[in-house]
């Protein structure tokens, strides 16, 4: 194999002579592919989805119960996730207690959270194409697009800032907190 590696890099090295025009060709090694996936993937474990939401400012609400619920590991290291994620002007509008009662009971939190994730990347064009898209809570979030793609509409509520991009996935701020059939 070592053998097949340098032949193939002696190959690729092509000199022109005669003309006074050198030219050369090289192939980066093996170590240098390897070392450029590590970059990659180590910046998208610093630009994950909980870093890209805390850096924003506007998700402390949603940070503060994904850690509650213990799935800040999970949407830090896992995915490719897309996240419909409420801002604290969503969770505003909720009545203060019922959002205290929601952050002090886990498991629910859990549901109710893991109701806002899908599996892969969704952007704003892939969503406008589709009708519904199943949850990891295993439920389905119900699609709507209006103004030709312009609007999106998920469960209810709206998309306010779509196509937020992370390391290990998308996320698209929503206007209201979506909650599970099962769980209502």
């Amino acid at each position: 194999m070592e053998y097949l590696k340098r032949t193939a890099i002696g190959l690729m090295a092509l000199t022109v002579v005669g003309t006074g025009l050198s030219v050369s060709l090289s192939v980066a090694a093996p170590e240098a592919a390897v070392a450029k996936a590590r970059k990659k993937k180590v910046s998208a474990r610093k630009n994950n989805i909980v870093r890209v939401a805390q850096k924003d400012g506007s998700y402390t609400t949603l940070i503060e119960a994904i850690n509650k619920a213990g799935l800040a590991g999970t949407l830090a290291a896992g995915g490719p996730f897309t996240v419909f994620a409420p801002s604290n002007a969503a969770f505003a509008k909720l009545p203060k207690s019922e959002v205290e009662e929601l952050l002090s009971d886990r498991d629910k939190l859990r549901e109710v959270l893991k109701y806002h994730v899908v599996k892969g990347r969704v952007s704003a064009e892939d969503l406008a194409q589709k009708r519904s898209i199943p949850t990891l809570q295993g439920e389905f979030l119900m699609i709507d697009s209006k103004d030709d793609g312009g609007t999106i509409v998920v469960d209810g509520a709206i998309v306010t800032k779509p196509d937020i991009k992370a390391g290990n996935g998308i996320i698209h701020e929503i206007d209201f907190l979506l909650v599970p059939e099962r769980g209502k």
